[in-house]
């Protein structure tokens, strides 16, 4: 990897902790409509094991827990999304030193930020964590019309940046959404090993693998 001129992440499970954030969020869920049980914890399994690390459709999770869960009074479907809405966002949290290694990375490169989901959602979490002035560039996939791994994401990308692929690296946890889609645009892909398993059904292998953002800085 020579001339590199920019650093380009993912969001969720690579800046935010998606994990906690997420766990946050089922927290506020239980309590504010399980109260009633003297044990929520099969309930939280079970919403996090429906949520599969946050790749179903919120609706679909929302669908499935209206039939599922043992509510006193069932609400209706929009009322779970609006409290998802709000309470998801709440809860952001950070990967351990997220801010300040993108921080020192953009002292030498220029910073971007690629990541699929909900435009309301997306930022919310990004200003609920106080990072939107850490990066030169933002795009997410509802306002973009596109979303990983199509590498017409990733180009629209460089051509904000005005720059190569091949002068990019792009950091994000998920092999097909983010190793495979940046490979595929010519980017240099780094693997943010978190929840999401190799599959062996990809024709791309990452540059380097790192479990935690502060490995950066020994290819930086």
């Amino acid at each position: 990897m020579q001339d590199i001129r920019a650093v380009i992440f993912d969001l969720d499970n690579t800046i935010l902790n998606r994990t906690r954030t997420f766990e946050g969020f089922t927290r506020s869920f239980i309590e504010s409509y399980f109260s009633h049980l003297e044990t929520a914890e099969p309930i939280f399994a079970r919403i996090i094991e429906l949520d599969e690390d946050g790749y179903k459709d919120k609706g679909q999770l929302f669908d499935e827990l209206l039939q599922e869960l043992p509510w006193i009074n069932l609400p209706v479907h929009q009322e779970l999304m609006d409290f998802y809405a709000e309470h998801y966002v709440g809860n952001a949290v950070l990967m351990e030193q997220a801010q300040e290694v993108v921080r020192e990375i953009r002292q030498k490169y220029k910073t971007a930020l690629i990541t699929n989901g909900r435009t309301d959602i997306q930022y919310g979490k990004i200003d609920r964590l106080g990072i939107r002035d850490d990066f030169d560039l933002i795009i997410v996939s509802e306002e973009a019309g596109v979303k990983k791994p199509d590498p017409r994401i990733f180009e629209m990308a460089l051509e904000r940046l005005a720059l190569n692929p091949e002068q990019c690296i792009y950091i994000g946890d998920h092999p097909a959404n983010d190793v495979q889609g940046a490979a595929d645009a010519g980017l240099h892909p780094i693997w943010m090993k978190v929840n999401q398993p190799w599959r062996d059904d990809l024709t791309v292998k990452p540059v380097h693998v790192i479990e935690h953002l502060s490995e950066l800085q020994k290819f930086l």
